[in-house]
């Protein structure tokens, strides 16, 4: 008995650690082309396309209008100013709700930056699947520099770090390349 719970805890364990896996640090971004909205109007965003003007803070989150989803875009929404001063284009993606996008990028992205759905390979390729709320993101961060290397992974469902870290990534970055 002792043996059988000892072997389920260490599959367990297993399946957390690959559910939490994301891109690391250094390896290159999967480009991408995903539909979605920039203050209410339709927006389609391309990631090679955006990497041409500077680094990508691009931020996955469970789905529009949840609790911890509506804070984490708010204080990006908030902040908006500071990532476009560094150089910096951020958006954020989804794979839940996404029929509410239109009214999620005014309601809580207050129109500063858009906001797109994704499926399939970009949840697969960036490998932010839900593994408890499939259908759903994890809440994971990237920073991406122009060249496609990514600068930071941040994986926390807590959305009160993410602006932060994202931040102090593309600031780095920027210092080392305004040289």
């Amino acid at each position: 008995m002792f043996r059988a719970l000892a072997l389920s805890v260490t599959l367990m364990a297993g399946l957390s650690s690959a559910a939490l896996a994301e891109l690391k640090t250094g390896e290159h971004a999967p480009n991408f082309t995903a539909q979605g909205f920039l203050a209410g109007e339709a927006f389609e965003f391309n990631l090679e396309t955006a990497l041409q003007d500077g680094p990508v803070v691009l931020y996955f989150f469970p789905a529009a209008f949840t609790p911890g989803c509506n804070i984490e875009a708010a204080l990006f929404a908030e902040h908006a100013e500071e990532f476009t001063a560094e150089g910096a284009t951020l958006i954020g993606a989804t794979s839940g709700n996404t029929d509410q996008l239109q009214e999620f990028s005014t309601a809580h992205c207050a129109s500063a930056f858009p906001v797109a759905g994704v499926e399939g390979d970009v949840v697969r390729d960036y490998e932010v699947g839900m593994l408890m709320r499939p259908g759903w993101t994890k809440r994971t961060s990237y920073v991406i520099a122009p060249d496609g290397e990514i600068l930071l992974a941040y994986s926390e469902m807590n959305p009160n770090e993410h602006v932060n870290q994202t931040l102090a990534a593309v600031r780095a970055w920027k210092a080392a390349h305004s040289e």
